[in-house]
């Protein structure tokens, strides 16, 4: 494996890391150390994970997998490196971010590959990836000049007051392998203009990209132990932060399951806590809508990331007048999308793993033993073991498995309603609130709906609605707080308020 010549690892001798050429246009970027304290390291005890492509099992590398005492070495070098990034100015904070958005965009086509290799995605959906990731970046450059000051009136004689947001110290970002570069760029680029030092964890299925973000950091210029990023497996690299005082700002997305997990471990060190979670998201189609619209949205609030996607829309409620139609339309869009590996830029790729697969299957089942049609798919796809046909699924009932859970593959789910209070009941009916796809032509509807539709966000006659500048995330069990927007950065910043007496 490269390595740049200014870095050095943990231990001499030959590396025990092995990958598989990727053509890569700058080979460097393919990394399987770890990178803590600016240095790239193998660990004590230079422990790997293998990591394959889920398209077609084959071996991609092997990568670090750090023990608990490296992973509070980790806290160690954000913790020193904290007095220092946190003392430059806005401006210089941003001029390093700003060059990391840039290298991210010159290095965007290996960056791609490396995703779809280890991810599985369309190669379309890993370049719109890293575009969306480095939009992250870009943004709060740009925000890292203007930290939210507030003014207060003072309401003493003879008294100044001020209020700052000052950064927390060290945060922990824990990220998926379903957007394993988005999803590290909107934590770490507010944490960091916020002048917070981070410690990374990736999904051991997708380290890679994780690792070429940060050799990209290390030649934008982040002081040592600014950025690190610690490979391996989750509970051992995790818990020493969970437990750590020094760690004040924890961001995680993933399941609902874990955030829970998570929120009980801070309890005893009280962070500060960020958790993107599940979705479960409903898709309400009212009989006054642009039906082929509707259906052209549908397939993308569905399938795009093959599914695994938390905003993917898995509960399809459909107005009784129009049912029947969107079910023929919708199922015969979805038998139409071609499937493959990433690379062929197909429409949908693998799942992750078997466990995802089953998952599908199991749902399937279940809701087919419930009375449930089959209109579309059904099965795994001759392309691979990992691979699922687009699946459609009609009078699908509500004790389904399906209509409790979140799927994260591509299998829709579709029941009729009849009224529009009924639809929204159905809709509220989760412990999820991510969001919520809403279709219908009637402005006093939309308002409605939107006002009760529980929520953090409700996307009207459109599937793409997220991006850097709007606030990200749920209500209810699929998370706290917000990611992306201004509101991104509260998380990383406390409050201070100071009043002096100048008489």
């Amino acid at each position: 494996m490269a390595h740049s010549s200014k870095t050095t690892t943990a231990n001499s001798g030959p590396s025990p890391f092995a990958a598989t050429p990727l053509d890569l246009s700058d080979p460097a970027l393919l990394r399987g150390f770890s990178y803590i304290g600016g240095r790239w390291t193998a660990g004590a005890q230079s422990k790997t994970f293998a990591v394959s492509n889920p398209a077609d099992g084959s071996h991609l590398g092997d990568v670090a997998s750090l023990s608990a005492d490296d992973s509070r070495l980790a806290v160690d070098a954000a913790q020193s490196a904290f007095g220092v990034w946190s003392k430059l100015l806005p401006q210089q904070r941003s001029k390093i971010l700003r060059r990391w958005f840039e290298l991210i965009l010159e290095n965007a086509h290996d960056l791609a590959r490396i995703m779809v290799l280890e991810q599985g995605k369309p190669i379309s959906e890993a370049r719109g990836e890293i575009d969306y990731a480095a939009s992250f970046v870009e943004f709060f450059a740009e925000e890292a000049k203007r930290p939210n000051i507030e003014s207060v009136t003072s309401h003493l004689p003879d008294a100044e007051v001020e209020v700052w947001r000052e950064p927390v110290g060290v945060a922990a970002l824990i990220t998926p392998w379903n957007f394993p570069a988005a999803m590290l760029t909107r934590k770490a680029a507010a944490a960091l203009a916020a002048g917070c030092t981070v410690v990374a964890h990736p999904s051991a299925e997708t380290p890679y990209s994780a690792l070429a973000l940060a050799e990209l950091a290390e030649r934008a210029g982040f002081p040592a132990g600014a950025f690190n990023v610690v490979t391996g497996v989750a509970p051992v690299v995790v818990e020493p932060w969970m437990e750590d005082r020094r760690v004040r700002a924890v961001s995680f997305t993933g399941s609902t399951e874990i955030g829970r997990l998570l929120y009980r471990q801070s309890a005893d060190t009280v962070k500060r806590m960020v958790l993107e979670l599940g979705g479960h998201a409903p898709f309400l189609l009212f009989a006054d809508a642009n039906l082929d619209q509707a259906v052209a949205e549908a397939v993308k609030a569905k399938f795009a990331t093959s599914g695994q996607d938390c905003l993917g829309a898995n509960r399809f409620f459909v107005e009784r007048p129009v049912y029947e139609d969107f079910c023929k339309a919708f199922a015969e869009a979805a038998s139409q999308l071609s499937v493959g590996i990433g690379m062929d830029d197909p429409d949908i790729g693998p799942l992750m793993n078997e466990k995802a697969v089953a998952k599908q299957e199991e749902h399937v089942a279940d809701a087919l033993a419930r009375g449930a049609r089959l209109l579309t798919g059904g099965k795994r796809h001759k392309a691979g073991k990992l691979f699922y046909e687009p699946t459609v699924l009609a009078d699908v009932p509500a004790d389904a498995l399906i209509m409790q859970e979140e799927t994260f593959g591509p299998v829709a789910a579709i029941a009729a309603f009849d009224t529009e209070e009924e639809a929204l009941t159905r809709a509220n009916n989760t412990e999820y609130g991510l969001i919520a796809y809403l279709h219908t032509q009637d402005p006093r509807r939309i308002y409605r709906a939107s006002r009760a539709l529980q929520f953090g966000m409700v996307a009207v006659n459109r599937t793409k609605v997220t991006g850097a500048p709007i606030p990200f995330g749920g209500m209810k069990q699929s998370g706290l707080e917000r990611e992306g927007s201004r509101l991104g950065m509260e998380a990383f910043t406390e409050v201070k308020y100071v009043c002096r007496d100048w008489a």
